[in-house]
C-alpha cells in the first residue's frame, strides 16, 4: 500500500496528529459540561448523610473539563507539537461514508423504529457501497428485520423502539 504524503496525491493533505488531539479535547470538555450540568440539577453536593446522586459524576465531569483543556492547550501551543498527518482527506472521506449515514441511521431510529430504520440502513449500504442487486437487498434486508423482530419482540419478549408501521401492524 501506497504511503501518502502531507500535500500530495489526490487526498491533498489532511488533519495532523495536533489537530485531532485538538477535536477530540473539545468533544470530550462538551461531554464533561453535559456531565457537570446534568449532574447539578440533580445534585452534586455533601449533604448531611454524604453524597448527593450527582456528586461523584459531577466530579468526573469537571475532572474531564480540566483535562481536555490542558490536550487543547498542548495541541494548539505545545513545543512538540505532531504535525504529521494523522488521516489523509482521502481516507477521511471513506470513514464518513460509514459515519454519516450511521448518524442518520441512529435519528431515523426516533422517528420511524427501529426495525424500519434497520432494514433501510442495511438496504443503503448493501444497495450504495456493495451494488447488490435490488432483489437480494430487498429480501436480505427485509428478511434481517423480520427475524429480529421475531425473535425480541415475540421470543424474548423485548420491546425496542418502535415507529409508526408497527403501530399499524398492532404492535
Amino acid at each position: 500500500m501506497k504511503h501518502e504524503q502531507a500535500g500530495s496525491g489526490p487526498s491533498g493533505g489532511g488533519w495532523s496528529h495536533s489537530a485531532i488531539d485538538a477535536a477530540t479535547a473539545v468533544v470530550i470538555f462538551v461531554i464533561g459540561v453535559v456531565m457537570m450540568i446534568d449532574n447539578h440539577r440533580i445534585g452534586s453536593n455533601w449533604a448531611e448523610d454524604g453524597p448527593e446522586s450527582g456528586y461523584f459524576p459531577f466530579h468526573i465531569g469537571l475532572i474531564l473539563c480540566i483535562a481536555s483543556v490542558a490536550v487543547l492547550l498542548k495541541s494548539l501551543f505545545g513545543k512538540q507539537r505532531n504535525r504529521e498527518i494523522f488521516v489523509s482527506w482521502l481516507r477521511f472521506r471513506l470513514v464518513l461514508m460509514v459515519l454519516a449515514p450511521t448518524a442518520l441511521y441512529v435519528l431515523t431510529i426516533q422517528f420511524l423504529g427501529i426495525y424500519l430504520a434497520s432494514t433501510l440502513f442495511i438496504a443503503a449500504f448493501m444497495r450504495v457501497l456493495g451494488k447488490i442487486s435490488w432483489i437480494k437487498t430487498v429480501l436480505i434486508s427485509v428478511g434481517v428485520n423480520v427475524l429480529l423482530f421475531w425473535m425480541f419482540e415475540i421470543q424474548f419478549m423485548v420491546p425496542l423502539p418502535k415507529g409508526p408501521l408497527e403501530a399499524l401492524l398492532g404492535y
